[in-house]
């Protein structure tokens, strides 16, 4: 698992770097961005809980 989190950490500062020398604007607002990341962890977080309770229905 950490393993995985810091291959994307090192991903995304390199293609934060290219994007920066290459003077090409971020394809999304940074803050806009960041929130987006957000929910799509805590979708993945609550994934399990949610099929849990939709199973006991």
């Amino acid at each position: 698992m950490w393993g995985s989190m810091l291959l994307a950490l090192a991903t995304g500062i390199i293609i934060g770097v290219v994007f920066q020398s290459l003077k090409i604007p971020s394809p999304a607002p940074p803050f806009l961005g960041l929130l987006g990341l957000l929910g799509m962890f805590l979708g993945q977080r609550l994934m399990p809980w949610i099929q849990l309770w939709l199973s006991r229905k």
